[in-house]
This record gives C-alpha cells, structure tokens and sequence, in this order.
C-alpha cells in the first residue's frame, strides 16, 4: 500500500473524524444542522476532504426518494455519512453534491484563526 494524500481545508473550527482524527471539513462549509442520520443528528456541508465514497445506492429517506453514497474516513475507513448525487424531488435538489456527516462519528476542534495572518 502507498501513502496516503490527505487534503486540509484550514479554518478556526474543523471537523474531524471522531475515530482517528483525520480532518475532514470546517465550520465555514457548514450548511445546516438540521439533519437525522442513522445515529440521531446530522450535519449538511458542502465540502468534505478526505473520504471514500461508495458505490451509487437508490435510497429512500424521510425527504423522499435520492440516489447517494455512502462516505468513510480515507484513513481508517470508518462509516460517516452520505453525499447526495441526486434527488427525485425539485425541492431536495439542493442537497445534490453535499455530503451529511453523522455528529456521532465526527469531533469539532479548534483549528488555526485565519485572521492572524
């Protein structure tokens, strides 16, 4: 196996895998918390580094029908969430291309404050 490349979005506030610490987004790609994964409340950003995604899977959810994939930590391949690729409703579309990640899975830390540069 090779090394792996791993991204670092920066910020004041990042989001990390809760299993082994690889960051995975920060808080500015935040678009709302207002979401319920498999294991309670999910958050929904717009950009996410440093995940596998899964095959494409037809899944219905309580906002209807979508096509996703499922996510997981590049690192140590630990389930986190789904990135929506599409959804049958027009008023779901805009989920397409953002990923939830499951608040159980992730940890928020503080990062390094952009201002001081």
């Amino acid at each position: 196996m090779g090394r792996i490349f791993l991204e670092h979005p920066g910020g004041s506030r990042l989001f990390q895998c809760a299993n082994c610490d690889t960051v995975l987004t920060n808080r500015g790609q935040l678009i709302s918390t207002r979401f319920t994964g498999a294991t309670g409340r999910a958050f929904l950003f717009n950009k996410v580094v440093n995940l596998n995604c899964s095959e494409v899977q037809d899944r219905v959810m309580l906002t209807g029908r979508h096509m996703v994939r499922d996510v997981s930590c590049k690192v140590c391949a630990t389930k986190l969430g789904w990135i929506y690729e599409f959804a049958t409703e027009d008023e779901q579309r805009y989920k397409e291309g953002h990923v939830i990640l499951e608040r159980a899975l992730v940890s928020e830390t503080d990062g390094i404050d952009d201002a001081h540069e």
